[in-house]
């Protein structure tokens, strides 16, 4: 029998209506199922729970046990080199009837999990950058250094639209506007996936958490999205739209949660009549871990496994991302198709989309990784120069009465004082490092000639919980708190800092305050970091705040106390470099805020898209953020001027002005184009950011800036919910941050446009 599906010159539809019918309901059944490859190994890594170490071989005998001669989909959970990928690779191949190849799946939020990837700063930091185009270059990063250690698909990039700032996942996400998350999620994934997937040095992206999940209720991991089906439309699908239709991404994985009861495990409207009919999703759906049975457990819509099962892969859902073990929901499934509860023509369906993307990959022609080349790829000086890069321009210098950047010639000595001040933060989802990151304490000393004294005190801890080992929804993650070896010594800290001529104080998050399933009710520093910062403040020296932090934070206090305040989030393996370059004027801070910051925990939700109507005062003060959407410092001036408003035949809109950098220091500007639809006739918020672009100015240098707006900046969602422009009056506005208008003008869309 003449087997076409071998054959590379074919079309890939073509191969797999060649390879579908030759298929058992068993083998089909098994494309569907994912295992987690460090249980079948004899030689687990003890570094890290999803890992294996490079020689370990595997227990043959269960895994025949658990899948016969079936094969399996998708493999996770097996951080290695790529001879162990390709020794697993090789057992299910030659044992398989038919020689199908498994998908090696990995995380990588902000570069490959395990213990060999760089590691890139948070999301939050990308989308603090307003840079697509070095997003975009760490999204190739990610997918050269994945692909290099042997796994082809990454569950990221994390597009959930952030507006509850009490949760704990903010970090993995670009922020709480949808134009700017939009952005980055092209950026990320055409990064990633390279327009080829077949490349070596190219993976398939899964965005998440698909598609309301930055919003949950009551700010608790997994809860309920309390959102209207204009709010989704209009708010957080364009963001998966970007991520699918421009950036190209071939699957999605699944929220936990429901949206307006619906649970997204089981929506047949968002699987099937949104991702499949107007998104035109290439690939597969994945239910988040758990994300199946939480249909029986958390939302009460089946009462077994059994019906749960049914229930998600009748209405849309392709794959299990470890939800049951293997064998389980291969046999359930498999009793389900015999019962006539599931159609083989759904089984079909599932399988042809598995397959249209091991096809592309190309795996069936070359299921081996070069067992060499990632030692030149994964870790290497590009990479590392690339994180170092988005580390710098991430940092957002909210307060500076003059303090930065600090004086060298000045300066005889520096007390670098806080619980992150020696021990560098870098995010959950991490890879483990497996070399030294330096603190901020150290590049300081290492900058600073020997004429200046610099001194080290932790002072307080972050939290009192130990490293330990934490399992979220089944997923097992590393929290790295460690803050039971902190000596807490307040008193040491302010004596230190007594005798210093600049106090720089280390404070923020950690992965027990930040991180999945680390959701908060207050946005204060936790533990006593507050306190210090006030004991520090006491000695009236100049006084420097840097945070690292994964979420929004209060700090009202601080901004107060303090006489310089950085926020660098969770910055990556050079982080501490990147702050100090900063602090000592290296490098002028140009990040601009992806979230707004609240004047208090109680004063939340505080994003600027919020719809008008509410009264903008509570009886103890201002609703509005602290620190708005966009804002950031710089250490020289900017000014903007002669602003142009071009419309295109086309319908798009060219904005133009004059940007000039009025001080005396080189710098990089943000510029921030926002959209108020002023006669809509549903309600729209005051305004909208539609569009931004980074300019690099010399001291003294001005430039003509040009954003287009392309048309749909001028659509809403209208009473019929559907997407429209209607004819009406719009103001543009131009300046350097959401509250900072500088520039505006009235533009005018008639029937023609």
């Amino acid at each position: 029998m003449n087997e076409r599906y071998k054959d590379a010159s074919l079309p890939i539809n073509e191969r797999i209506e060649d390879l579908l019918p030759r298929m058992t309901l068993g083998e089909k059944v098994a494309q569907m199922c994912m295992m987690r490859g460090v249980e079948y190994a004899k030689k687990p890594s003890p570094k890290h729970p999803c890992c294996v170490e490079s020689d370990t071989e595997f227990d043959t005998e269960r895994l025949f046990g658990t899948f016969g001669t079936d094969g399996i989909g998708f493999v996770h959970d097996m951080y290695s080199t790529p001879e162990t990928f390709n020794r697993m690779q090789r057992i299910l191949l030659e044992t398989q009837r038919l020689p199908i190849p498994a998908i090696f799946t990995a995380e990588a939020l902000h570069g490959v999990s395990g213990l060999r990837g760089t590691i890139f700063p948070c999301p939050i930091n990308l989308g603090a950058t307003f840079d697509p185009a070095l997003v975009k270059e760490v999204g190739e990063a990610i997918g050269r250094e994945t692909r290099a250690l042997g796994m082809h698909e990454i569950l990221a990039p994390n597009l959930d639209v952030a507006r509850e700032p009490r949760w704990g996942r903010i970090e993995e996400t670009f922020g709480e506007d949808t134009f700017l998350s939009s952005r980055m999620a092209a950026a990320i994934v055409s990064g990633e996936q390279k327009g080829d997937v077949s490349r070596p040095d190219a993976v398939v992206s899964e965005p998440k958490h698909y598609c309301v999940h930055g919003i949950a209720e009551g700010g608790t991991n997994c809860s309920p999205a309390r959102a209207g089906r204009r709010e989704v439309d209009g708010c957080y699908l364009p963001v998966f739209e970007a991520g699918i239709t421009e950036g190209g991404a071939y699957n999605v994985m699944v929220s936990y949660n429901s949206i307006d009861g619906d649970p997204m495990m089981c929506s047949s409207y968002y699987l099937n009549d949104v991702l499949r009919d107007r998104l035109h999703l290439k690939g597969y759906t994945r239910s988040d871990w758990g994300g199946i049975g939480k249909l029986k457990r958390d939302h009460h819509v089946v009462s077994t496994d059994k019906d749960a099962i049914c229930l998600a892969v009748t209405h849309g859902l392709d794959v299990q991302g470890c939800d049951y073990e293997p064998d389980f929901f291969k046999q359930t499934v498999m009793e389900l198709v015999d019962e006539g509860r599931i159609s083989l023509a759904r089984i079909d369906e599932i399988v042809r989309r598995v397959l249209f993307v091991k096809f592309s990959l190309g795996l069936f022609e070359h299921p081996y990784t070069d067992e060499k080349a990632y030692e030149s790829v994964v870790h290497c000086e590009e990479h590392r120069k690339i994180s170092h890069r988005a580390a710098l321009s991430s940092a957002v210098l909210l307060k500076n009465n003059g303090v930065l950047p600090l004086d060298r010639e000045k300066i005889t000595s520096i007390a670098v004082v806080g619980p992150s001040s020696n021990a560098q933060k870098i995010g959950g989802y991490s890879s483990l490092p497996q070399f030294h990151i330096s603190s901020v304490y150290e590049e300081l000393r290492d900058m600073m000639s020997e004429q200046v004294r610099i001194v080290q005190c932790d002072g307080c801890g972050i939290t009192e919980e130990a490293k330990q080992e934490r399992i979220v929804e089944g997923q097992a993650h590393l929290y790295e708190a460690a803050d039971t070896a902190v000596e807490e010594n307040l008193e040491r800290a302010v004596s230190l800092a007594s005798s210093c001529d600049v106090i720089v104080a280390v404070c923020g998050d950690n992965t027990v305050t930040s991180g999945e399933g680390r959701d908060r009710c207050e946005l204060t520093l936790s533990g006593k970091q507050r306190e210090l910062i006030r004991r520090l403040s006491a000695l009236k020296k100049p006084l420097v705040l840097v945070l690292e932090n994964g979420k929004p934070l209060e700090i009202s206090k601080e901004s107060e106390w303090c006489d310089a305040v950085l926020m660098s989030f969770f910055g990556g393996e050079t982080g501490g470099r990147a702050i100090a370059e900063i602090l000592l004027g290296h490098y002028n801070p140009s990040g601009r805020l992806p979230i707004s910051l609240p004047r208090h925990s109680t004063r939340i939700p505080c994003y600027y898209s919020m719809l008008p109507g509410g009264d903008p005062m509570f009886f103890e003060g201002e609703k509005n953020a602290l620190y708005p959407f966009g804002y950031g410092l710089s250490y020289t001036t900017f000014e903007y001027s002669a602003l142009d408003i071009a419309p295109q035949p086309n319908g798009d809109v060219l904005v133009s002005c004059d940007v000039e950098n009025t001080g005396d220091m080189d710098g990089e500007e943000v510029v921030q184009v926002y959209v108020d639809d002023v006669d809509s006739s549903v309600v729209t918020p005051p305004m909208l950011l539609k569009g931004f672009t980074r300019v690099a100015l010399c001291a003294h240098e001005k430039q003509r800036v040009t954003v287009c707006l392309p048309k749909v900046s001028f659509s809403l969602i209208d009473v019929h919910y559907q997407r429209v422009i209607e004819p009406g009056r719009f103001r543009i506005l131009v300046g350097k941050n959401q509250r900072e208008i500088l520039l505006s003008a009235d533009y005018v869309v008639d029937e023609q446009n």
